[in-house]
């Protein structure tokens, strides 16, 4: 089990989430020699530079073949191996849309696909490189699991958990180097519970990936006007956590979903397909990435033109529950 103390999440948090992804694969790899990565040409950039200097013959580079990797880590999930398959999120899902289909949803192997740079992460290559359909994408495909971690820290956890998981995983990386940290000391993590962060309120802010600090940070606004928020991190996008969402349906006046995602078919997707079974249910606001390509720019720029940022959440939360 990899150490998680307060020296780690800060290292963790510099390197970014890809790099805290390559410091976590190669200590797993230590323990488990089943454990290997297939990349299409961004071993150096997943962080695994280390992991190809240890370990060279559990390292594949299929160059830029994002089809062909998928195929590749499922034929070595076949022989019994733990294949981490790893691209940016845009090329992993969308080009290799087919391949995962059959391979991970249909036939079921066991393969860990990385999304890595998820969301806005590639700032100035632009919309090309941008991963915000991803989540909606790999949740149609029936029988994997989606994880996306708040920080550097759970991200080191949700892929230790992966690699213990038994069957296909999509591990959804989002934000940038120096990372806000959100857990600073070790913790529970599991499949598909999610986890409450803050104090309880009459709102119920459900955040995932990089949304989960600044929903925390949206929720220290909104204390200092005496709107009390509780912020769940979901960490697990499917299987969803059902049963803390009807926990918090019945406890809330307002529900809010918060991601870095297109808010079509995202959490805030499933979490309004999960609702609309209930004849009543609180409302639900749903705050993501606009339906509509932008131009390019910065990571905190592209979050400041789809309203993501703490002061900005906070904003549409006040003006919603006030209206109600």
């Amino acid at each position: 089990m990899i150490v998680i103390n307060p020296a780690n999440t800060r290292f963790w948090s510099i390197l970014g989430p890809r790099g805290a992804f390559g410091v976590a694969l190669l200590e797993i790899a230590k323990g488990n020699e089943k454990v290997m990565a297939v990349t299409a040409d961004l071993a150096i950039t997943a962080g695994l530079d280390r992991f190809k200097k240890d370990y060279p013959n559990r390292l594949i580079n299929t160059g830029i073949a994002e089809q062909n990797m998928i195929g590749v880590a499922a034929a070595f999930a076949n022989e019994g191996f733990i294949p981490f398959a790893i691209s940016f999120a845009n090329f992993s899902v969308l080009r290799a849309c087919e391949a995962t289909r059959h391979f991970l949803g249909y036939m079921q192997r066991n393969v860990k696909l990385v999304g890595l740079s998820s969301g806005f992460a590639m700032g100035m290559f632009g919309n090309t490189h941008y991963g915000i359909e991803d989540i909606a994408i790999i949740r149609a495909i029936p029988g994997i699991t989606i994880l996306s971690p708040a920080d550097s820290t759970e991200v080191v956890k949700a892929t230790e958990a992966a690699s213990n998981f038994n069957g296909p995983v999509y591990l959804r990386l989002t934000g940038v180097m120096n990372n806000p940290i959100v857990y600073k000391e070790d913790y529970n993590f599991k499949i598909g519970k999610a986890i409450t962060l803050t104090e309880e309120g009459d709102i119920t802010v459900f955040a995932t990936g990089s949304m989960v600090y600044n929903s925390i940070e949206a929720a220290k606004i909104l204390k200092d006007k005496q709107i009390n928020v509780c912020v769940i991190n979901i960490h697990t996008i499917k299987p969803l956590d059902k049963e803390c969402i009807d926990v918090k349906n019945k406890q809330s006046k307002l529900l809010v979903s918060v991601e870095e995602h297109s808010k079509i078919g995202g959490l805030g997707g499933a979490i309004a397909e999960h609702l609309c079974s209930y004849t009543n249910h609180a409302p639900l606001l749903r705050l993501g990435i606009s339906d509509q390509f932008r131009p390019a720019g910065d990571y905190k720029y592209l979050l400041e033109q789809n309203e993501l940022l703490p002061e900005q959440i906070a904003a549409a939360i006040e003006k919603k529950y006030l209206s109600l």
